[in-house]
């Protein structure tokens, strides 16, 4: 059959309503059997990372840099009661997001007590001893460690890390003064990678000092090497020098504090001299109050760069610029070699 009569035949059947539904599919395919079939359907759109995911990649590839820091009023007082929105951090110029503040003195905190046993440091020994036992009872909570190293010709690990006061305090009454001479960035520099390798993480790492720090001994380690260690260990420096006034009279006592604040400059802590040797247990009393009002911020570093580079840090309070905040000035990025 011819198609114009095909088709007429088909016209005729639908006006009479008898053509079965079959027969128009079946000439819908014969009518267009010569075109081109239908183009395949688009694939799906491809999902795009949500910004939760984007934060998380964020987070594996990035170090959690935690900032140890403490918030004093004009007239020294610690200040309790700041919040996140209180503080502005910036790396290297860039502003940085704010992930966590720890309670002011409810992050534990791990201590490493460095005492001087050497020459320079004899003539308040026993003094000096009981301010320290003093201390540890007083810092010391249920969550927090303490270890204890002396000051010699060879930095000495006395009392391994403990929750132990008492047997802290053992350790350090066992300490006996000897007439040597100082390895002081040895001692240091071991203390820093003792508390890196041992402190819980999320732990506040702090060494407290007892040394004039006159360096005359150290056979592996230097100023530098002893900086370096604090900041890649997370750890804050205090010192107290118990030499007071009499550290002016010669040049070998006034570079030795001036190591001790460079260490605690760049950590976030604190160099003390105190007057005379009875108020020793007052500073120790100030490193106590200090450490239980210390804030604990916490940023994923916008600079995902594993060079093992060192990255300076700066922390504000602009809604309260009349307060002093002391907090570590870099960190070392991991990597590198």
């Amino acid at each position: 059959m011819h198609q114009p009569i095909l088709i007429l035949s088909l016209v005729m059947l639908l006006s009479l309503g008898s053509i079965p539904t079959s027969v128009i599919s079946a000439q819908r395919w014969a009518t267009n059997s010569q075109d081109p079939p239908p183009p395949p359907p688009p694939p799906p759109p491809q999902q795009t990372k949500p910004a939760q995911d984007a934060d998380e990649a964020i987070k594996l590839t990035s170090r959690l840099v935690a900032i140890p820091l403490s918030a004093s009023d004009p007239s020294g007082k610690p200040v309790r009661d700041l919040t996140a929105a209180d503080f502005v951090i910036e790396e290297s110029g860039k502003p940085q997001t704010i992930v966590s503040l720890g309670e002011p003195g409810k992050v534990p905190v791990e201590i490493a007590l460095l005492f001087d046993v050497s020459g320079s440091i004899q003539a308040q020994f026993a003094f000096e001893q009981q301010a320290a036992v003093s201390f540890i009872k007083d810092v010391l909570k249920p969550a927090d460690a303490v270890s204890v190293f002396s000051i010699g010709t060879t930095p000495k690990l006395i009392e391994a890390r403990t929750t132990n006061g008492q047997a802290a305090t053992t350790g350090l009454m066992s300490i006996a003064p000897v007439r040597e001479q100082t390895a002081f960035f040895d001692a240091v520099t071991e203390a820093a990678l003792y508390l890196g390798k041992t402190a819980d993480a999320g732990s506040r790492r702090v060494i407290v000092t007892i040394s004039d720090g006159e360096e005359n001994y150290s056979a592996h380690y230097k100023l530098p090497d002893a900086l370096r260690e604090l900041q890649k260990n997370d750890v804050l420096f205090y010192s107290i020098n118990p030499s007071g006034e009499a550290l002016k009279l010669n040049d070998i006592s006034v570079k030795g504090q001036g190591y001790m604040e460079a260490m605690s400059a760049q950590t976030g802590g604190k160099a003390f001299v105190p007057e005379k040797i009875g108020d020793l247990a007052a500073v120790f009393k100030q490193i106590v109050e200090e450490l239980q009002a210390q804030y604990l911020l916490g940023y994923y570093s916008t600079d995902e760069r594993m060079d093992g580079g060192f990255r300076k840090i700066s922390v504000r309070t602009p809604r309260r610029p009349e307060l002093r905040v002391r907090a570590r000035q870099g960190y070392y990025a991991p990597g590198g070699k």
